[in-house]
């Protein structure tokens, strides 16, 4: 599309390496608009290292698509087009990672599909062993197999559960050999300790963080980092009416999940800081459920502070500035 938006040519180009490079290289610069998706990461550094400038967008803001009642992948294109073209800005820019951050990442990914599947076979080995009045106790999920066998259970009962248990050794021999692995990443990286020392926030969270934001300098304030990760409650004004609801839920679900973890984490430690007494406060008022997911925004946020000024994290800053 040209300058005037004319349409000046339609393709269909094949999404792999070869295709990309194939049609791209060679052309005179263009602004070229995608939307994020699997293939997103890869693809548009294949574009811009061809020398085009390249607009990842969110596809929660391109409503024009999403809830258009006339949709084909040609319509698509054409729509992010014209949006590209009249305002790049409009479309909410996405920022991917490097591809040594994505690589990094993809291990945290992988730790957390097998922790979730570790819980997922927990409850269900729980659920039946309660169907015929038998419990395990509590503790460390990574020691549930060997709990499981200091209960004493019929035998044509242990029977069926085995099966499980054998893959719940497995899994969680997989799981701590990734934790070595991402232990020893961290050791070159210096702002994931330097964020550790956040109540908290442990190696898993840090880590996370860091691959996450990639490059703090893409944040105009760390305020920006809440909305983000869709720790941002919603917004619906009109006139002198202003309503606000749940949080967006935007962004990366994980990295959510770990900040609400990170919250609970420390409203449990012993070390005091001010914003375990100011969650402590809002609990009173408005709730345990909505002070965890509001000190998981102010942890994001201290989080990226932390990262651009390079200062240590104090407990309590007023009381040290005094």
């Amino acid at each position: 599309m040209d300058e005037d938006g004319k349409v000046v040519e339609t393709a269909s180009v094949a999404t792999s390496r070869c295709s990309l490079v194939r049609y791209f290289s060679g052309r005179t610069r263009m602004r070229v608009v995608m939307e994020a998706g699997g293939s997103s990461q890869w693809a548009s550094r294949v574009i811009e290292e061809s020398g085009h400038e390249i607009v990842v967008c969110s596809p929660r803001r391109v409503r024009l698509i999403a809830e258009s009642t006339l949709k084909s992948d040609e319509i698509d294109a054409e729509v992010l087009a014209r949006l590209g073209r009249i305002d790049a800005g409009f479309l909410g820019r996405v920022t991917h990672r490097s591809e040594e951050s994505q690589v990094l990442k993809a291990n945290l990914t992988v730790r957390a599909a097998l922790v979730k599947s570790r819980s997922k076979w927990i409850n269900t080995v729980r659920g039946i062993l309660r169907g015929f009045g038998y419990r395990v106790g509590g503790g460390r999920s990574g020691l549930f197999h060997k709990r499981c066998a200091e209960v004493e259970v019929p035998e044509e009962l242990r029977a069926v559960i085995q099966p499980m248990l054998k893959q719940l050794e497995k899994v969680t021999e997989e799981i701590e050999g990734i934790e070595k692995k991402l232990e020893g990443m961290a050791k070159d990286i210096p702002e994931v300790g330097q964020l550790q020392t956040i109540p908290g926030v442990g190696l898993i969270v840090a880590l996370y963080f860091v691959l996450s934001i990639d490059d703090p300098e893409r944040f105009r304030r760390s305020r920006d980092v809440g909305a983000f990760f869709g720790l941002r409650p919603r917004m619906r004004g009109s006139a002198d009416i202003q309503h606000h609801g749940t949080i967006t839920k935007q962004g990366d679900p994980e990295m959510r999940r770990l900040l609400v973890q990170a919250a609970h984490g420390m409203m449990k430690t012993r070390d005091r800081c001010h914003l375990q007494t100011w969650a402590a406060e809002l609990a009173a008022r408005r709730g345990k459920a909505k002070a965890m997911v509001a000190l998981a925004r102010k942890i994001a946020v201290l989080m990226h502070h932390l990262l651009v000024t390079g200062e240590v994290f104090r407990s309590f800053p007023k009381q040290d500035a005094a």
